[in-house]
């Protein structure tokens, strides 16, 4: 099992630039591609998924969550 959890902060624009490639990625390839402790990794992508969303709203703090799986 492969597990990697990476948080970090960005500008608004940059993240909505990081879901845009990853939308593309997945759209375009079938796959996500990505660089871990110098390792290239592509990670197959069914062409079926299911896809969570998730929006909370708090009082000091607000988020959105994309999950996306598949079998």
């Amino acid at each position: 099992m492969l597990d990697i959890e990476v948080e970090r902060t960005l500008r608004r624009e940059e993240a909505a630039d990081l879901l845009r490639e990853l939308a593309d990625s997945l759209s375009r390839h079938n796959e996500v591609a990505f660089t871990r402790e110098g390792k290239q990794f592509h990670l197959k992508v069914a062409d079926q998924v299911e896809v969570e969303l998730e929006i909370e709203v708090e009082e000091d703090e607000s988020s959105i969550e994309v999950e996306i799986s598949w079998r």
